[in-house]
C-alpha cells in the first residue's frame, strides 16, 4: 500500500503526466525548513546565486547542496515522508538523495524562473527520478508551473544559464530549443498551494515559475531524489550541481557515501 498521502491515482498521474501535487508532504516541517532557509541565506554555500540582472527589481536567490551543513535540511530529509512518497510515485524499491535546493523570490521580483528541464543539467539519468518543490508561504500567483507529459518528449530541452541565457553545453544540436508553453498551447499544470504542499515532478518535466509580484516572500524548498534505475552519465561539460571529484563511471549507481539511501522497502 502506498503512503497515506499518496493515492493510486496520484501514482498513475505522475507516471502519465510527469507531475502531481502532494498536499501536506512537508506540513509538519514548515517551521524547520524556514529556519534552514534563514540559516542558508545568512551563510550562503559555494553554489549560491543571485538571479537578477542590474536594474531588475526584487531579489531571486537560490542555493543547493547544503544538507550536510544546514542541520534543519538534514532533519527534514530524514524525518519527513518524502522518500517513501517518492518510492511510491517512482515505483522504486529504494530512494537515494541527490541534492537539496532552495529558491527565494522576495516581494516585487518580476523575473520568472525560466522554462527548463532539470535532467539535462544533472549527471544522472533514469526513469525513476522525482523532485519535490514545496513553498513555505501560501502561493497563488508565483507557483511552480509544469508541462504535462514533457518527461516523455523524445529529445531533451536545451539547458541554458539562467542569468546570461547562454547554452550550458557546447552541442546545442543535441537538444530541442526551449519552447514557450503558453504561446504553443501546451498543457500547463499549476496549483494554489499552502505551506508544506509539494509539487512532485520528474527530472525531465519542463517547468518554470512566475515572478513574485505580491507583497509577500515566496520561499521554496526542493528535494531531488532518485530510484533503482538511476545511473551516472557523462555530460559534455560541467554539470549543475558539479560534485567535483566524485570518481564515478558511466553506468554506475550513485555512490551511497555521497548520495545516501533514504528509504528501502
Amino acid at each position: 500500500m502506498p503512503h497515506p498521502l499518496v493515492t493510486q491515482q496520484d501514482i498513475a498521474d505522475f507516471q502519465r503526466d510527469g507531475v502531481v501535487l502532494i498536499r501536506g508532504l512537508f506540513r509538519d516541517h514548515v517551521d524547520t525548513l524556514a529556519a534552514g532557509i534563514d540559516r542558508n541565506m545568512a551563510e550562503p554555500g559555494p553554489y549560491a546565486a543571485e538571479n537578477l540582472k542590474a536594474g531588475e527589481a526584487g531579489r531571486f536567490f537560490d542555493d543547493y547542496c547544503n544538507w550536510q551543513r544546514i542541520p534543519e535540511f538534514a532533519e527534514v530529509i530524514r524525518q519527513s515522508p518524502a522518500a517513501e512518497v517518492a518510492a511510491d510515485l517512482m515505483g522504486s524499491d529504494s530512494v537515494q538523495l541527490f541534492h537539496d535546493h532552495i529558491l527565494v523570490k522576495e516581494p516585487g521580483t518580476a523575473k520568472p524562473t525560466p522554462w527548463h528541464q532539470d535532467g539535462p543539467y544533472y549527471f544522472v539519468e533514469g526513469r525513476q527520478t522525482v523532485s519535490f518543490w514545496s513553498p513555505l508561504d501560501p502561493v497563488r500567483e508565483a507557483s511552480l508551473r509544469c508541462v504535462a507529459g514533457s518527461h516523455l518528449w523524445p529529445r531533451p530541452v536545451l539547458p541554458t544559464r539562467w542569468l546570461s541565457e547562454e547554452n550550458f553545453y557546447p552541442d546545442a544540436d543535441a537538444y530541442m530549443p526551449v519552447p514557450d508553453p503558453d504561446a504553443e498551447g501546451m498543457e500547463v499544470r499549476e496549483w494554489h498551494m499552502e505551506p508544506g504542499d509539494a509539487v512532485a515532478f520528474h527530472y525531465s518535466t519542463l517547468h518554470g515559475a512566475r515572478g513574485n509580484a505580491t507583497a509577500q516572500r515566496r520561499r521554496a524548498f526542493s528535494l531531488r531524489l532518485v530510484g533503482d534505475d538511476a545511473r551516472y552519465v557523462e555530460r559534455p561539460g560541467r554539470t549543475s550541481p558539479p560534485f567535483p571529484g566524485h570518481d564515478m563511471q558511466p553506468g554506475q549507481k550513485l555512490r551511497e557515501d555521497w548520495f545516501p539511501v533514504l528509504f528501502t522497502r
